[in-house]
């Protein structure tokens, strides 16, 4: 598949994860128009583009040690820094709030899962 394709099934995957996450788990809010979604759904896709390595890296020891479930802690790292990062950007400021633990927790197992589906299809 050509890299342009990749990238826009890569954000489109997230878009489809967020407003997944919005509409079924209670603590999670996803505000503003479908374009607001998806330049969210743009942050959150250059968070694990650049990030996820890093904190697999760091977090490595423990992945292992939980054999793998540890990944799940790296996607919620990067999913509570999503509204601070998508909060520093004045027109999308609000346009997403995790409210407590239990919703961040939930929304990482949805976005998770559509992630991987995802990337088996890329």
């Amino acid at each position: 598949m050509h890299w342009l394709g990749r990238v826009i099934l890569i954000i489109a995957g997230n878009a489809l994860a967020l407003w997944l996450a919005n509409m079924y788990v209670p603590g999670f809010a996803l505000n503003g128009t479908w374009v607001a979604i998806v330049l969210v759904a743009l942050i959150l896709s250059l968070l694990n583009f650049l990030l996820k390595p890093i904190l697999t890296l760091v977090l490595g020891p423990v992945i292992i040690l939980t054999l793998g479930l540890g990944i799940i802690i790296v996607n919620a790292l990067i999913l509570y820094l999503l509204p601070i990062v998508a909060d520093h950007i004045d027109f999308l400021r609000g346009s997403i709030m995790i409210q407590n633990i239990p919703a961040l927790f939930f929304a990482t197992l949805i976005v998770s899962v559509i992630n991987f589906i995802i990337h088996l299809a890329t």
